[in-house]
C-alpha cells in the first residue's frame, strides 16, 4: 500500500499532489475535522472532510480508535496548532471501532487505568511519546559503544549460575509439576529435566561478558534480565532490560568515567532526537505538579533537569564520606529516615540515595569503595581489608541506576571470597579459568534500562517505561 507518512506531511507544504494518508482516529469533530496518528511522530494530521459530500452512515463509523486511509490535498491550515491539513477526496474504512465500548475516550485517564489496558495505551499521547523515547535511547546505547569499539555480546538467557548470589531467581523446568521426579534422599531429581541440571532465568550477563572481555577487551550486553523479587514499589519490575559493558585492562576510575559518558550520551542524544516527545512530557510533568502540595513538586522541570545533568560532573565520593554525611544530616538526628545510618557498614536505602543526590549535592553521585560484607563475591578487595572496588550511580527522583565495580583478577583471593560465601567453585570452574588464563585487571557495571527511562521522561512508576510490565500477580499480555 502507498502512504505517506504523517511525519513527512506535517513538515511539508501545501501542493495540489495526492498525498494518501493511513492511521487511527484520535477525535472527529463536527462530523468535519479528523485528527489522524499513525505513529511515526507526536502529531496528529486533521483531515477536512465535507460532510455533505459523504453518505451518514459512513461517517458514523469514523470514531476514536478506528483505521482509516485518507486520499486528498494539502492545504494551508485554517485551525492553529499545524501548517497543513489534509482535504480529503477518498476515504476508506479498514477497521471500524465501536465508541461505546473503546476504551481510550477523549478525555484524561489515569496511569493506573491505562496499566490495565497496556494493550492499547500506546495509542495514548504520554504512552507514545514515552516508548518511542525509549527505542531512541535502545538505539543510542548501541550507537554509543559501536563507536567505542566495543562487540555486543548475547548472554544467555537460561543459566545455572547466580551471578547476584541473592538467590531470588526463576526456575526454568520442563518437569511435570504434578509428579516431580524424586532422589532416594527425596530431593528433585534435576538430571531428568531438560538440561540435566537445574536452570534459572538470568539475573544478569555480567559473568559470561567477562568471559568475553578476555578476547575482545571491549564487550557489552544489553539484554532482559529476570528477578523474583516479591516488590511492588514502582521502581522493581520482575523482568527488566540491563546494559552491562565489561572492558579488560580497566580500573575502578575507567569504569566512573565510562558510565557517566554513557549517561550522557544518551540523555544528549534523547534531547536531540526526542525535542517534541520531551517537550509534552515537560508540560505534562508542569500540569501534574500544580495538583500537588508545594512540597511535593519538582524544583526543576523535566527540562531542565535533564539540561542540568548534561552540564554537571558528577560528584564523587567514597561510601565512608557518604556514611558521615548521611550521620550528621538532619533526617537522621531527627529519625525521619525509615533506616537510620547508626555506624559504617551499613546498606544504604533509596532514602538515603536520593538524600545524598537531591538534598546534599543536588546532582548525580557516584559512591565507591563499599564494605565488601554488602557487595558481590566479584568484586576486587582493596588493600584495607574491609572495602571493595565498587561504584553505584545515584541518580534524583531514582536513587540508584548504574551499580559495578573492577572485578576481581587475583584466582586466590577470588577463591577465597568464594569459600567464604560458599559458593561452589566446582560449578563456577568457567569464570574461575579467566584467572588462571591470562588474568587481567577488568571492570564493568550494570545499567538498569527502565530507570534511566524513568528520569529521562520524568515518569513515576517504572511499569509505565516497559511496554508489558512483569511484577507480582501480573503477567498479563
Amino acid at each position: 500500500m502507498q502512504r505517506t507518512k504523517i511525519v513527512d506531511v506535517i513538515n511539508s507544504q501545501p501542493t495540489n499532489e495526492a498525498v494518501t494518508v493511513m492511521g487511527w482516529v484520535k477525535t472527529f469533530r463536527s462530523n468535519r475535522f479528523i485528527a489522524i496518528n499513525d505513529g511515526s511522530c507526536m502529531d496528529n494530521l486533521q483531515a477536512v472532510v465535507d460532510f455533505e459530500k459523504w453518505d451518514a452512515v459512513l461517517l458514523k463509523k469514523i470514531a476514536p480508535g478506528a483505521a482509516i486511509a485518507v486520499t486528498g490535498s494539502l492545504a494551508a491550515s485554517q485551525g492553529q496548532g499545524q501548517a497543513v491539513e489534509l482535504i480529503v477526496d477518498q476515504l476508506e474504512i479498514f477497521g471500524e471501532s465501536d465508541p461505546s465500548s473503546y476504551p481510550l475516550q477523549p478525555k484524561k485517564h489515569s496511569l493506573e487505568f491505562l496499566r490495565q489496558i497496556a494493550h492499547l495505551r500506546f495509542r495514548t499521547n504520554t504512552f507514545s511519546a514515552v516508548f518511542r523515547i525509549r527505542h531512541y535511547m535502545a538505539f543510542a546505547i548501541h550507537q554509543f559503544f559501536h563507536e567505542r569499539g566495543f562487540y555486543y555480546i548475547h548472554t544467555p538467557v537460561i543459566t545455572a549460575s547466580d551471578a547476584e548470589g541473592a538467590g531470588e531467581m526463576f526456575q526454568v523446568t520442563t518437569l511435570n509439576l504434578n509428579s516431580i521426579p524424586r532422589t532416594e534422599e527425596g530431593n528433585i531429581d534435576f538430571k531428568k529435566d531438560f538440561f540435566g541440571r537445574a536452570a534459572n532465568l538470568t539475573v544478569s550477563g555480567q559473568l559470561e561478558a567477562e568471559l568475553a572481555a578476555m578476547a575482545f577487551s571491549q564487550v557489552y550486553t544489553f539484554g532482559p534480565t529476570f528477578r523474583a523479587e516479591n516488590s511492588n514499589t514502582p521502581r522493581h519490575l520482575a523482568e527488566f532490560w540491563m546494559i552491562e559493558p565489561e572492558v579488560a585492562f580497566a580500573d575502578a576510575t575507567d569504569n566512573m568515567n565510562l558510565a557517566e559518558s554513557m549517561l550522557k550520551y544518551v540523555i544528549q542524544y534523547v534531547m536531540e532526537h526526542c525535542k517534541s516527545e520531551l517537550e509534552f512530557l515537560n508540560q505534562r510533568e508542569q500540569d501534574e505538579d500544580k495538583q500537588k502540595p508545594a512540597q511535593e513538586r519538582n524544583e526543576m522541570g523535566l527540562l531542565d533537569r535533564l539540561r542540568f545533568v548534561l552540564s554537571n560532573d558528577f560528584e564523587r565520593l567514597t561510601y565512608t564520606e557518604a556514611i558521615e554525611i548521611l550521620k550528621q544530616s538532619n533526617p537522621n538526628k531527627k529519625g525521619k529516615f525509615q533506616y537510620p545510618i547508626e555506624q559504617w557498614g551499613a546498606d544504604l536505602q533509596s532514602e538515603h540515595e536520593r538524600y545524598l543526590v537531591e538534598k546534599h549535592f543536588k546532582k548525580p553521585v557516584i559512591l565507591s569503595n563499599y564494605p565488601k560484607e554488602i557487595k558481590a563475591f566479584y568484586m576486587r578487595q582493596n588493600d584495607d581489608g574491609k572495602t571493595v572496588a565498587a561504584m553505584d550511580i545515584l541518580f534524583p527522583g531514582i536513587g540508584e541506576i548504574v551499580g559495578g565495580s573492577q572485578r576481581e583478577e587475583r584466582l586466590e583471593r577470588l577463591q577465597k571470597r568464594m569459600e567464604e560465601l560458599h559458593i561452589p567453585q566446582e560449578e563456577m570452574y568457567w569464570y574461575l579459568d579467566t584467572r588462571r588464563f591470562g588474568a587481567c585487571p577488568h571492570a564493568g557495571f550494570g545499567l538498569g534500562f527502565e530507570r534511566l527511562i524513568l528520569f529521562i521522561t520524568g515518569m513515576t512508576n517504572i511499569r509505565d517505561v516497559i511496554p508489558f510490565p512483569r511484577f507480582p500477580g501480573n503477567a498479563e499480555f
